[in-house]
């Protein structure tokens, strides 16, 4: 199969805006460009006895300052006083700029460049710059040192057993988060920068040998269609590459655990890390990926399962229980049991509103208690959440406003969206419940059938880069079920998804020896050719 050919670097363009052999020449082409800020320095100085110019640019509070004091200024200095003490001929500008970026700066990583464009990407990300007078070329000098955020554990994903590790802001961190976990060469991180303005660092990590290469450049060509003046947040890169825009439906995973971006990449997928944010995407992705945690894992089989089945299970109740409780009470209350229907009909007894506005006062009531404790500080946020619901719940139904069967059921749909482990997937189904409760009031059950339907053949045409929204329940691949509402045990988890086709399916071998696999073979073989109905 052919390899993916990796988007073209910034460094590997053709350059736009030359360098001058003049150095004030190319001063005053920076300051130009980069105007009067502050925080823009440009240390002008000589080198050694013969007084070569040369000059430092750099961004105040990007760089280490003293970093570039030791390693930097004083080096150049002393290694062409060196030079010259030495009595060597005098250099040219061209061979001391080999000389300083030979012998003279200690630093661990040092470009030439002779483009402005490039030359201004790097300090505006954290180089430090360094012209000679008479050579149209420049070093680029890494010497970041900016404040960052520290490694915690994740707030948005966190679990009972597993690492306390999670993304932080710093491209560089997270991507050697990625490396602890995977120290296979195969492991492959391409940078490119997006934003005609904020020229965003962002990274595409997969694993070489194992990702469907197709997959991996319709990623590349998506990101390269990009023209935006700033990516603020990997929700920007989302928005822009996702399949359909108007689907509800995530057609991206984000997650700020580095655990959870190597176990998709060991499936197969790719992952796009962006500065700036701890959050990174993972695509492609089906509907199942939304419910499952890094966490299934780490835990037994009998448990990842059962848990499992408790997240589809709550995402259902969360889609279906506002628009059943409408259709039953306005069409079809002889469904009901009778001694719920006579207790429905007491707890009704005096609401002025119908089942519909009564249900969509409360799912209102709920969200607004919902954002406001998420807007608010910690403590009072929580404080809000509880005490304000039960409050607004128990005035309500004092005042005859709702029914006490009403609380119920839109109590049971939020606590059941928060147990779906995808934020984006929570909000989806809670959309979704609208649309789901107007069929609902207009036709009654024939609604709420007609709105599954809708719902389920919306997921059938879904695609997320290629692969079925539904793999692999459809198209159906009896392999692919053993990690989903079922979590089979690890030992038994030979092969990667086949809905991702991966360039190497097997994810571990199989322990079985030949004869057993031979007879299970058999057994198959003898089992399709029976007979249906007939005897061993």
């Amino acid at each position: 199969m052919q390899k993916p050919q990796p988007l073209l670097k910034k460094d590997q363009q053709a350059p736009q805006l030359p360098l001058y052999q003049s150095l004030e020449q190319n001063l005053d082409r920076v300051r130009a460009i980069l105007g009067d800020s502050n925080d823009i320095v440009i240390r002008e100085f000589k080198l050694g006895t013969k007084g070569h110019k040369a000059a430092l640019l750099f961004v105040d509070g990007l760089i280490d300052k003293a970093l570039v004091c030791e390693n930097i200024l004083n080096a150049v200095m002393i290694q062409v006083r060196q030079v010259e003490a030495d009595g060597e001929e005098q250099l040219s500008p061209q061979e001391l700029l080999t000389l300083l970026s030979e012998r003279g700066i200690s630093m661990l990583e040092i470009k030439t460049s002779d483009d402005f464009d490039r030359i201004f990407l790097a300090a505006l990300s954290g180089e430090a710059i360094l012209f000679l007078d008479g050579v149209a070329k420049a070093l680029v000098i890494s010497a970041r040192g900016w404040e960052y955020r520290s490694i915690q554990e994740p707030e948005t994903q966190t679990l009972i057993r597993g690492p306390r590790v999670g993304f932080t802001e710093t491209l560089r961190v997270n991507t050697s988060l990625l490396r602890r976990y995977l120290r296979d060469p195969n492991l492959k991180l391409k940078t490119i920068y997006i934003g005609r303005r904020s020229k965003t660092e962002v990274c595409i990590a997969y694993i070489e040998t194992i990702a469907n290469p197709t997959i991996v450049e319709e990623v590349n060509k998506r990101l390269a269609t990009i023209d935006v003046d700033a990516i603020m947040e990997s929700g920007y890169i989302e928005q822009h590459i996702q399949d359909d825009w108007i689907s509800p439906f995530p057609q991206l995973q984000s997650t700020e655990r580095p655990d959870h971006v190597v176990i998709a990449l060991l499936q197969g997928k790719v992952a796009i890390l962006v500065d700036n944010t701890p959050f990174a995407l993972l695509a492609p992705v089906t509907l199942n990926d939304f419910f499952v945690s890094p966490e299934d894992y780490y835990e037994r089989w009998t448990i990842g399962t059962l848990v499992r089945l408790i997240r589809y299970l709550a995402s259902f109740m969360a889609l279906i229980l506002p628009a059943l409780y409408i259709a039953l009470v306005s069409f079809h209350p002889e469904m009901i049991p009778t001694k719920l229907v006579l207790s429905l009909a007491a707890g009704r007894e005096g609401v002025p509103l119908s089942a519909f506005l009564e249900a969509l006062v409360m799912l209102v009531s709920f969200e607004l208690l919902r954002e406001a404790g998420i807007r608010l500080p910690g403590p009072i946020g929580q404080t809000i959440g509880i005490v304000g619901g039960l409050i607004v719940g128990q005035a309500a139904v004092e005042a005859s406003i709702v029914s006490p069967l009403m609380i119920v059921v839109i109590a049971f749909t939020g606590i059941s969206s928060f147990a779906i482990p995808t934020y984006s997937m929570a909000i989806a189904l809670r959309i979704l419940t609208l649309p789901l409760m107007f069929l609902s009031a207009l036709f009654g059950l024939y609604g709420f059938i007609l709105g599954l339907f809708l719902i389920g053949g919306h997921l059938s045409a879904l695609k997320s880069f290629g692969v079925p929204f539904l793999a692999p329940f459809a198209p159906l691949s009896i392999k692919d079920l053993r990690d989903t509402l079922f979590r089979h045990s690890l030992l038994g988890m030979h092969w990667r998804p086949e809905h991702l086709k991966t360039q190497d399916q097997t994810r571990m071998q199989d322990l079985r020896t030949d004869s057993e696999l031979a007879v299970e073979e058999k057994e198959k073989s003898l089992a399709q050719a029976r007979p249906r109905g007939g005897k061993s």
